[in-house]
This record gives structure tokens, C-alpha cells and sequence, in this order.
């Protein structure tokens, strides 16, 4: 079983942030692969600094489980959820699990803007070169219709 999760973050010590919440996740679920950083200009939202991104897969097949465990690591770094696309400590998105389909307004898998954002589909891509998003196809054919501006490699790595 196989989960996707993309972390964000723009306050701070944005890659000390994105460790710590890759190694929150590492203690609940065994990781697969971790992404190659990024760093992406904000889109949306209010005015606010350039985020950190990467994606991490993960060995579990319980979307409930996770959305606890993404939710855990937010608080545990302090994110406050002020404003819909605000700047944050650390944004933990679930992605995909499994291939699974849910409509939940809860958690809706698979995220319902993932096809969207090149900052989960490069980093995705670079973990997972098969990869695919159920219902909108094989990522790297995603990749073709989002704008790839303001994503650029970052030199450090969360692993």
C-alpha cells in the first residue's frame, strides 16, 4: 500500500520544517522515498514568502490513519490554520492512497487539486516515475498542462 504526501512550508526554518515533518511521519509509517526539494512561489492566498516542497510516499493503506498522523505533524510544528491558503510552519497534504477514490468532505482522495500543482506533480514524479493519479491519468502527462514557473530545484535535501 502506497500513500502520497506533499509537505509545505514557508515560515521558519523552511527545511528544518520539512525534516521534522517527514521524520513525524517516519514515526507512524514506514517511508518509501522522499522527494527532491523545491522551492515555489505562493499561489493564491495572501501575500506571502516562497514555500518549501517536496513529497514523501509512504507504506500504509489507511487514508484516516494518515490524515491523523499529517494532521499531528502540523500542530506538532505549529501550524495555525488563520487564513485559506496562508503561510504556514508545515503543510501536510494527503495526496493519494492506494489508487482510492473518496468523496468525503473530510478528506477527499484523490486531493482534489493535485492534477493542478506542479509542486506535488515534479517532486511526485521524481520518486515515482509511473506515477498516476486515479482518475486524471499518469502524472508525468499532468506535468504537460500545469505551469511549471516559480518552481525551481532546491540545492538541500530533507534525507
Amino acid at each position: 500500500m502506497t500513500a502520497v504526501v506533499s509537505l509545505g512550508s514557508n515560515l521558519g526554518d523552511r527545511l528544518a520544517e520539512l525534516r521534522a515533518g517527514v521524520d513525524l511521519l517516519a514515526r507512524r509509517f514506514p517511508v518509501l522515498a522522499v522527494s527532491p526539494v523545491y522551492e515555489t512561489d505562493p499561489v493564491g492566498g495572501p501575500e506571502q514568502p516562497a514555500y518549501l516542497n517536496c513529497v514523501v510516499l509512504l507504506d500504509t493503506g489507511d487514508p484516516e490513519v494518515l490524515l491523523a498522523a499529517a494532521h499531528d505533524a502540523e500542530r506538532s510544528r505549529g501550524r495555525l490554520r488563520t487564513a485559506r491558503w496562508g503561510p504556514r510552519t508545515l503543510d501536510v497534504d494527503v495526496i493519494s492512497v492506494d489508487g482510492r477514490v473518496q468523496p468525503d468532505a473530510r478528506l477527499t482522495l484523490p486531493h482534489p487539486r493535485a492534477h493542478e500543482r506542479a509542486f506535488v506533480l515534479v517532486p511526485w514524479l521524481d520518486v515515482d516515475p509511473d506515477a498516476e493519479l486515479v482518475g486524471h491519468g499518469p502524472v508525468r502527462a499532468l506535468l504537460r498542462r500545469v505551469d511549471r514557473q516559480g518552481l525551481r530545484r532546491w540545492p538541500a535535501a530533507v534525507r
